[in-house]
């Protein structure tokens, strides 16, 4: 049985990289098109690169596929707590990234890691039942050299409303046979391809990717910790370890400062840490 083909309401999670990208473009395929019962849905962070944001707004209007962008923002209502946005007016400044932080008052950390949950699977989750959605499918874009991350997703549970799926898993698909097919595709998402993984996907200086990796973000591009360093400026602790991203590694405005000299700040490999933001 194709894994992609859709007959049940089905909420199809599109991270905004080339790994979920290609489960959409195999679902359209499969199904002659986006199926009735399947919604796209994008949850943007405010903290991911603008190339980023223009790969979803070429997959929407190249394959003429209805995206739904939905981000996060503050309500006294829990119900309430998200709204929908376009290209255009999705935030840039790491907006709905703020306002869950504020509203925790502590920053989330490998401990804690609230952000995806909050920012991405619930804000999502309110907007399906404010259309009148009770229970779905849920295709996440998770491939078959991924193992890890397919045997959490048996384990993650976020309501009974709500069953799990990762068709590329059951498809066999690695990431050679997704990077082969952006190489061949007539369009690609604008940001670096090493070895099949986009260092500079998800959230830019996400505190899960590995201290290497952040150091050289940074060092590419210093004004990627400015927002980073201020959200730990804040000085959040209602929770343990809530002052800041990392406890384990210098600040985000310590790395910034270092980023201008050309000695290597860290000497240890720090791998980055998978998480459910998606590829």
């Amino acid at each position: 049985m194709d894994p992609f083909i859709i007959n049940e309401p089905t909420v199809i999670s599109f991270s905004g990289g080339r790994t979920s990208a290609y489960m959409l473009w195999r679902i359209l395929q499969s199904n002659n098109g986006l199926p009735d019962e399947a919604i796209v849905c994008f949850a943007n962070t405010g903290k991911e690169e603008e190339a980023t944001l223009q790969f979803v707004h070429d997959c929407e209007t190249r394959w003429n596929v209805k995206i739904h962008w939905i981000e996060y923002q503050w309500a006294e209502e829990t119900k309430d707590r998200f709204k929908v946005v376009d290209f255009k007016t999705a935030a840039r400044n790491g907006e709905p990234f703020e306002e869950v932080i504020k509203s925790r008052n502590y920053l989330p950390n490998p401990v804690s890691r609230f952000c995806t949950v909050e920012l991405k699977v619930r804000a999502i989750h309110r907007y399906l039942k404010s259309i009148g959605w009770t229970e779905w499918n849920s295709f996440i874009g998770i491939r078959s050299d991924e193992q890890r991350r397919l045997a959490k997703i048996k384990n993650q549970d976020y309501g009974k409303h709500e069953e799990k799926y990762a068709p590329l898993g059951d498809a066999d698909i690695t990431k050679e046979i997704v990077g082969e097919f952006w190489a061949n595709h007539e369009f690609d998402l604008g940001l670096p391809n090493m070895n099949g993984v986009t260092m500079h996907g998800n959230c830019d200086l996400c505190f899960l990717k590995g201290a290497k990796q952040t150091m050289s973000l940074i060092q590419e591009k210093p004004e990627r910790a400015t927002w980073w360093a201020k959200m730990e400026s804040l000085a959040l602790s209602s929770k343990p370890n809530g002052a800041r991203f990392r406890k384990d590694r210098p600040s985000y405005a310590e790395m910034q400062k270092y980023a201008n000299t050309q000695a290597s700040m860290f000497d240890y490999d720090d791998e980055t840490i998978p998480c459910f933001c998606g590829d």
